[in-house]
């Protein structure tokens, strides 16, 4: 299945920014109250704002030229309560809306991590870590400026620019209508040029997430790029991601820029217009200087709060973006799912292929219909050259992936009817290269085990005695309390190894998959190994993956595994001649 999110984006229907609003908001429902409290603080706003005009005209018209200071004072008054009111009702609705990005913030980053817990391990194959953390991190991030920042402003501006716009056409519709003309170019103008706008943003976070993949992957392979002294070669890689990011910034700065210059010039020409056309009415005696100032005001309140919206729109643009960019994880699904069970046959083997034929990419297929049984308590082999399928084969054993055809059948019934838990209880699968968090020896041996998690430091060293695990432990300075920083080299790869290796055997799985477990331990430390694997209960089924002989020389079958084919290999001696010449030994 494709998970490429750049390809999905490339080939993904452009959604409607309505509809992409409608899908935000549902994802934010239990924020409706608060959200409604804002918006009425907003419209009390504008309303007291919009009413401000009016009494100021008419108190140039009946007070001011007839010299009635009195009646100046009182509306004064009057106009100092309501922006008083309006200060407040300013205040609540930024508090308010502060209050619903930040929860709105940690709403999204909390459904794509959830989500990215669900999708397959195909889908990290796809796509860098750079660009999913970016996704995560920035992309949440724009949206929430928007909608603690923005929002109520971008909605107060309507509001204020509809009311202005209706006083302008009640107290005079012809001046209304003229005032208004410019405000319809700059809708045309914006509805031509938002879509423009949207995509260089949405380039820009596109390559903001690449340029994070880049430092990461250079981060983490630093010790080879030192090694071998191949810093130019990552500088140029950087110093690309780095071009590319800053050439995008400039196209988006440029588009997100364009409105305020356009809507300032039609926004001048509309105060020319009122204030041309009120003059000549004044002269003709069918306008009063105070209705002109009103007029004046609502022109100021109409198009103001349209320059404001040049910059709320391109803030409103790029939260946008990052939503396409969110959404496109949000709607993926795994596509290991779980299926109907139709029951377990009956003496069935532990685990079964049945002409299973698997590929990572759809037409390039890797393993060619495979079939072979594994029973209870037998430790078998998978040998091989590199490339050959054998991390694959064990793959799919343990459902990282379902194969494109045929059945994979654990304990008589169709692995895909397993429940996760279920699975992973039954399935032990020690990778190649472990992966362990930052915490200590014994959280990360506990990692994904509920049964020990209420014991005692005293009852859990018990239980790693009864497991025969007290030698490996041993190994490390502070023992169970040992530190382990993820991604450091505060413990060696072989110690690592051995804490995947006790956390998989502390599960007492029904089948224990090795995956070159033995592969960086000495080979004291593999011996010891070896012995806690004889001592893993009789019924347990082990699958060993390796190279070196010696590791799979008491194995009881030998499946040599090459050309997307897996055949028994007989003796120890075949699977060295299978080795030696790549090809099946008759």
């Amino acid at each position: 299945m494709n998970y490429n999110l750049n390809k999905l984006s490339e080939k993904q229907e452009k959604t409607s920014t309505l509809a992409g609003l409608k899908k935000l908001f549902q994802l934010i429902e239990h924020e409706r109250k608060n959200l409604l409290l804002a918006f009425v603080a907003i419209l009390v706003n504008s309303t007291l704002n919009l009413l401000g005009p009016l009494i100021i005209g008419h108190t140039i018209d009946e007070y001011v030229q007839v010299k009635q200071f009195h009646g100046v004072l009182i509306n004064a008054g009057i106009l100092l309560v309501m922006y008083l009111v309006a200060l407040v009702s300013s205040y609540l609705q930024t508090k308010l809306m502060g209050g619903v990005g930040q929860r709105m913030l940690f709403t999204l980053r909390n459904a794509i991590f959830n989500k990215l817990q669900l999708l397959p391990v195909d889908f990290f194959n796809q796509n860098k870590a750079g660009d999913l953390i970016s996704r995560v991190n920035n992309d949440t991030d724009k949206l929430n400026q928007f909608f603690s920042q923005s929002l109520m402003q971008f909605i107060g501006s309507i509001a204020t620019m509809t009311g202005a716009g209706i006083f302008l056409l009640l107290i005079h519709f012809e001046l209304g209508a003229a005032a208004l003309a410019p405000a319809i170019l700059i809708l045309l103008f914006t509805t031509l040029v938002s879509p423009w706008v949207k995509r260089k943003n949405a380039t820009n976070l596109k390559s903001v997430g690449g340029m994070s993949a880049e430092i990461q992957e250079s981060l983490n392979n630093f010790k080879v790029i030192i090694a071998f002294n191949r810093r130019d070669y990552f500088r140029k890689r950087f110093d690309e991601a780095n071009r590319q990011n800053y050439t995008t910034a400039i196209g988006a700065g440029l588009a997100n820029n364009i409105f305020l210059p356009v809507y300032s010039l039609f926004s001048g020409f509309a105060q020319l217009v009122v204030l041309t056309y009120g003059i000549y009415l004044i002269s003709t005696g069918s306008f009063t200087v105070g209705l002109l100032v009103s007029y004046l005001s609502y022109a100021t309140l109409f198009y103001n709060p349209l320059r404001q919206l040049a910059s709320l729109w391109t803030s409103f643009q790029v939260a946008m973006a990052g939503w396409d960019r969110i959404s496109q994880i949000l709607s993926l699904d795994t596509n290991l799912v779980q299926t109907e069970s139709n029951g377990a046959e009956i003496e069935a083997p532990l685990l079964e292929f049945r002409n299973v034929h698997f590929g990572y990419a759809e037409g390039q297929e890797i393993l060619h219909n495979i079939s072979f049984e594994l029973e209870r308590g037998k430790t078998y082999a998978l040998v091989g050259p590199t490339g050959g399928g054998k991390t694959t084969t064990a793959s799919l054993i343990a459902r990282l992936y379902d194969p494109n055809k045929g059945t994979v059948l654990l304990d008589g019934k169709d692995i895909r009817a397993y429940d996760p838990q279920e699975r992973t209880k039954k399935i032990g699968f020690i990778l190649q290269e472990p992966f362990l968090f930052t915490g200590t020896v014994k959280e990360n041996i506990l990692y994904g085990n509920e049964q020990y998690k209420d014991h005692t430091n005293e009852q859990f060293a018990q239980v790693i005695t009864d497991a025969n695990l007290g030698s490996l432990v041993m190994l490390f300075e502070n023992g169970l309390e040992t530190k382990v920083i993820s991604g450091s080299d505060n413990i060696s790869l072989g110690q690592k190894q051995l804490i995947a290796f006790m956390r998989a055997v502390l599960r007492n799985p029904e089948l224990l998959i090795l995956d070159e477990a033995t592969a960086n331990i000495d080979t004291i430390t593999e011996k010891l190994l070896g012995d806690i694997l004889n001592k893993l209960p009789k019924e347990t089924t082990r699958v060993i993956i390796a190279h070196r002989l010696n590791t799979i020389e008491n194995a009881d079958e030998i499946f040599f595994v090459n050309s997307g084919e897996v055949s028994r290999a007989g003796s120890l001696d075949d699977a060295m001649e299978m080795l030696l010449h790549g090809k099946r030994v008759s």
